[in-house]
């Protein structure tokens, strides 16, 4: 057993259980810290986490970058090995934290890619709705792009949080936080189409039945599958950009605040923590920003 295991295994453990993270973003902390013990095998230095020294810390840095990492990545990794050592600073295994004085790599913020209107609706005509499939996968996209829902919500979505007839779905976001989106008309329509249409011809697994979006095996449908309805789509359509489920999220949020939604009401439909990370969508539109200033600013 490798010296590092247990620690490993408590830091798994509490974020797994104090921070409710979800199995996504356990192996993104699990992958950050084995590039740290990666970098240890390879320089032959044998020590524990409580060992380990600001200096060598920053040799690993310089290690991955010469990789040729990118800096968001960079980035990623050293935001994964500062929790760590957070952890066992909040455990008491250590007393002083040998992460503190490290700085990660400058990054620019990425504005995200989005689908204009006309290219959402291009999208939509593609899909040939004389399948059943289709409909199920028409039924599908509204409702990512209606609800703004990362594509692990989407395919999480179930029968039991889904009100139709008032509008709005429940839905388990990051770290099992549960909000409430509206649902706009043409999703619910599509929906009720699938559910009358396909889904109950569909022959349903033992324990699959709450899942709303199903495979022909009657099974939860997979985040690969809907990867690949959009890009066989994005073909059909003529779209050459790379689009993916979470494009339907980011144009979803920069039409909202074109068209002048509030930032907030974004947020909370997003399920952001934060309001920064809702503010990226701000920039993609300078004459809406312009216009909001002029209109409210007492001084404009």
């Amino acid at each position: 057993m490798h010296a590092w295991t247990p620690y490993l295994k408590g830091f798994r453990s509490y974020l797994q259980l104090e921070r409710s993270l979800s199995a996504n973003t356990l192996e993104a902390y699990s992958h950050d810290l084995e590039k740290l013990l990666q970098f240890m095998d390879y320089k032959q230095v044998s020590v524990t986490p409580e060992q380990v020294k600001h200096e060598l810390l920053q040799e690993f840095i310089r290690w991955i970058h010469g990789l040729g990492m990118t800096a968001r990545t960079q980035a990623r990794v050293l935001s994964g090995i500062k929790a760590f050592y957070k952890y066992l600073l909040m455990e008491n295994t250590i007393q002083d934290d040998p992460t503190t004085l490290i700085e990660g790599p400058k990054i620019g913020q990425k504005l995200p890619d989005f689908l204009t209107v006309e290219e959402i609706n291009a999208l939509f005509n593609a899909i040939d709705l004389s399948t059943a499939e289709g409909q199920r996968n028409r039924a599908l996209l509204e409702t990512l792009y209606s609800c703004g829902l990362r594509v692990s919500e989407l395919t999480g979505l179930r029968l039991s949080q889904t009100h139709l007839e008032t509008g709005f779905v429940k839905v388990s976001g990051k770290g099992n936080k549960e909000r409430i989106v509206p649902i706009g008309n043409s999703a619910i329509r599509q929906i009720r189409l699938y559910l009358e249409g396909y889904r109950c011809h569909v022959d349903i697994k033992s324990g699959q039945e709450d899942f709303i979006f199903l495979n022909r095996s009657g099974r939860r449908i997979s985040r690969v599958t809907v990867f690949n309805i959009i890009k066989s789509l994005c073909v059909k359509a003529g779209i050459r950009s790379s689009i993916s489920p979470h494009t339907f999220r980011h144009s979803f949020a920069t039409h909202l605040i074109e068209g002048g939604a509030d930032l907030r009401a974004v947020q909370e439909m997003l399920g952001h923590s934060s309001i920064t990370t809702t503010e990226i969508y701000t920039h993609l539109d300078k004459d809406y920003l312009r216009s909001a200033i002029l209109q409210f600013h007492p001084r404009a």
